[in-house]
């Protein structure tokens, strides 16, 4: 995973690939701390085509403003640099799991 520096460089990173997962969080977000590596074993093993960033909020907040990103966590699935799935607060990983499987699919198999 990687963390995002700039707006520039999360630009970057959209336009270069095909399936992106942004990750928003904050420093004090303690549910944050604890979905974060099951969301990334989850993509390791279901979805490794899909690259995942990490931003954190508090760090760049024109980024998450841009995004409309108001809450932690705050997930933003993008394909074809556009956002296809957002999920923030709470949600469970089964069913971002089953939202992103399907478009998932369809750009790489």
């Amino acid at each position: 995973m990687e963390t995002i520096q700039s707006i520039q460089q999360f630009n970057e990173i959209l336009a270069e690939n095909d399936a992106v997962l942004s990750y928003f969080s904050t420093d004090n977000c303690s549910v944050c701390k604890v979905l974060k590596p099951k969301i990334i074993a989850m993509l390791q093993e279901s979805f490794p085509e899909m690259k995942m960033i990490y931003i954190e909020s508090d760090r760049i907040p024109e980024l998450a403003a841009q995004n409309r990103v108001f809450a932690a966590p705050t997930i933003l699935v993008f394909f074809a640099g556009r956002e296809t799935i957002r999920k923030s607060r709470a949600f469970g990983l089964e069913e971002l799991y089953a939202e992103i499987e399907r478009p998932y699919s369809i750009f790489f198999e």
